[in-house]
């Protein structure tokens, strides 16, 4: 049940409300992927599709299929023997993400985790969080920061 601000009232709701299947344009995957390629091509100037098996720890045919399907809904631009190269959308969701990956796990940090559990807790978090919480996350964080940085008066 909701209150008159249309907030649930319990934790059963909140759970369920947070698992309504809808059909997503863009799975977890698709943005791991899209992270994977970006990061690739930032490194080496370039992705191939064993790279990108390697990384991501799937099959060859998985990847192919990935790539295709990321082709048609316009975030990336693949020929088959001539390579990856993100659209720019693709790039801008890329970018989010890696931002999302780099607030959660300083964050993670600033708190005392261990830098390899920070990014694996942050790489487990970045596509659930919602943008909003982000930004109060991120302001938190440079609260944080100016108060513990002396006072340069």
């Amino acid at each position: 049940m909701k209150n008159e601000s249309g907030v649930p009232n319990s934790r059963l709701e909140f759970i369920r409300d947070a698992n309504v299947t809808k059909k997503e344009e863009r799975t977890d995957r698709m943005e791991d992927y899209l992270e994977v390629i970006y990061e690739l091509i930032k490194q080496k100037g370039y992705a191939t599709m064993i790279d990108i098996s390697n990384y991501l720890n799937v099959s060859s045919p998985s990847v192919t299929k990935m790539i295709q399907r990321l082709d048609e809904s316009g975030y990336l631009d693949y020929e088959k023997y001539r390579g990856i190269r993100l659209t720019d959308d693709g790039i801008k969701i890329a970018k989010s993400i890696h931002n999302r990956h780099e607030i959660l796990a300083q964050f993670f940090r600033m708190i005392g985790v261990d830098e390899e559990i920070a990014n694996n807790d942050a790489e487990g978090i970045e596509h659930h969080l919602h943008h909003e919480t982000l930004k109060k996350l991120e302001d938190f964080m440079t609260a944080m920061k100016d108060k513990r940085s002396p006072n340069k008066d």
